[in-house]
């Protein structure tokens, strides 16, 4: 039998979710971008629920994940926090876990 494996990861605290694929790409595209809006834009969502998404993240974690350095001449910006990028790192060691799990599942199914 064939069949393909489907599954979501997401991380929560206190039945809230802290981090999931959707969020964790919002995360990337700031470090790729240094900019919130810029990253929003890409992700074609809106600034407003990119700042809802950082801010509900921090709040459940209790640490800032994004400095902003507010814009003018020389232009604003966002970077990730050292806490940010250990968030990253994480879930993506347990997303590519359940890759593994699922590529060994669905080869014994065939």
């Amino acid at each position: 039998m064939r069949y393909q494996i489907k599954y979501k990861v997401w991380l929560e605290k206190d039945g809230e979710i802290i981090m999931g694929l959707g969020r964790e790409k919002l995360l990337k595209e700031i470090q790729k971008q240094g900019s919130i809006s810029k990253a929003a834009k890409e992700l074609g969502i809106s600034y407003k629920k990119a700042w809802s998404f950082l801010k509900a993240m921090e709040k459940r974690l209790g640490t800032k994940l994004v400095l902003t350095k507010r814009g003018g001449e020389k232009g604003g910006g966002a970077v990730l926090t050292e806490e940010a990028q250990k968030l990253l790192k994480e879930f993506e060691k347990l997303v590519r876990r359940f890759e593994g799990v699922k590529r060994r599942a669905e080869s014994n199914g065939k």
